[in-house]
C-alpha cells in the first residue's frame, strides 16, 4: 500500500490523513492536495519515511506536489483576500445584530470557498448572512462553528508556564478534561491556577495523570481511616513520589508513614 501522511489542511482546519502518492516532500512542507471538496493546500505534519496501515480507511484525498513557488504566491494571496473578507464578515455580522463572533477566515487553494470560523454561546440563524456574503464574494460561504479550545488554538498565545499555548503548538485532538484530575494531582482547585487562557481546564492537566494514578494505587486517599503503629488515624496528606502519607492521629499528634520503597 502507498504511504499515509498527517496534513493540516489551510490555516486553521483539523489535520487529517491523505495519501502521499509518491511525492517526495518532507515535515512542515506546503502541499497542493486533491480532495472530495475540490483543490487543497496543507501543511505536512508527520514524519513521511513509514506508512500508517491503520488509517488507510480515513484517508481524506491524495498528495499531488509540494507547493511551487507560484503556489505559495497564491497560497500569499489567498491570506490577503481573507483578511479581507473577515473585515466584511465582521460588518455584516454587527448590521444584522447577530450574537456570534468571527475568529478568522480563510480561502481554499482554487479560491472557491471562504471559511469562517466563529464561536457563539447558542445557536444562530445566519442563513441571510451566509446570502450577503455569496453575493458580495460570489464564491461558495462557509460558516463554521468552534469552541473556545479551539479559538485559542487559532488565535495563540502564551500560559502561566512561559511556554506557547499547546494548542497552538502541537496538540492535534483534544482530549476530556476534567476537575476530577486536578484533584487527583493534589493540585490546588483555584479555578484562576487550573484554567487556561480558553477559560477551559488547562490540557496540561492530563499529561501526567496516568503517572499519579498508578502511583497512588499503593496509597490511602486524603481523608481516609488508617491504622499505623501508633494508632488510628486520619489521612490528611499524601506525597505519591515519595510515598507517604500524613496521619492525624487526633490531640495534636501527626505522624509520617511511608508505604513501600521509594524508587530511586
Amino acid at each position: 500500500m502507498g504511504k499515509i501522511i498527517q496534513i493540516q489542511l489551510g490555516e486553521y482546519r483539523p489535520i487529517h490523513h491523505f495519501d502521499l502518492n509518491n511525492v517526495d516532500c518532507r515535515r512542515d512542507d506546503y502541499v497542493i492536495l486533491d480532495t472530495d471538496e475540490g483543490s487543497e493546500y496543507g501543511q505536512v505534519r508527520s514524519d513521511t519515511h513509514s506508512p500508517v496501515e491503520d488509517k488507510a480507511d480515513k484517508i481524506k484525498g491524495k498528495v499531488v506536489r509540494k507547493a511551487t513557488e507560484g503556489d505559495m504566491r497564491q497560497i500569499d494571496n489567498n491570506r490577503m483576500k481573507a483578511k479581507d473578507a473577515l473585515n466584511v464578515c465582521i460588518r455584516k455580522i454587527t448590521d444584522q445584530k447577530l450574537d456570534m463572533q468571527i475568529v478568522n477566515a480563510e480561502y481554499t487553494f482554487d479560491s472557491s470557498k471562504i471559511i469562517f470560523f466563529f464561536t457563539a454561546e447558542g445557536r444562530v440563524d445566519f442563513r441571510n448572512l451566509v446570502k450577503d456574503l455569496a453575493k458580495v464574494f460570489r464564491v461558495r460561504i462557509e460558516l463554521k462553528q468552534i469552541g473556545v479550545r479551539d479559538k485559542a488554538g487559532i488565535v495563540g498565545g502564551y500560559g502561566i508556564c512561559g511556554r506557547e499555548i499547546c494548542c497552538a503548538s502541537y496538540i492535534n485532538d483534544f482530549s476530556p478534561l476534567s476537575v476530577k484530575m486536578a484533584k487527583e494531582q493534589g493540585l490546588p482547585l483555584n479555578p484562576s491556577r487550573i484554567s487556561g487562557v480558553c477559560g477551559r481546564i488547562k490540557c496540561c492537566m492530563g499529561y501526567e495523570v496516568c503517572v499519579y494514578k498508578e502511583l497512588s494505587k499503593a496509597l490511602p486517599k486524603v481523608g481516609e481511616k488508617v491504622v499505623t503503629p501508633d494508632g488510628r488515624g486520619k489521612v490528611i496528606e499524601i506525597n505519591v513520589f515519595k510515598k507517604f502519607a500524613m496521619v492525624d492521629l487526633g490531640e495534636g499528634r501527626i505522624i509520617k508513614v511511608t508505604y513501600g520503597k521509594k524508587d530511586e
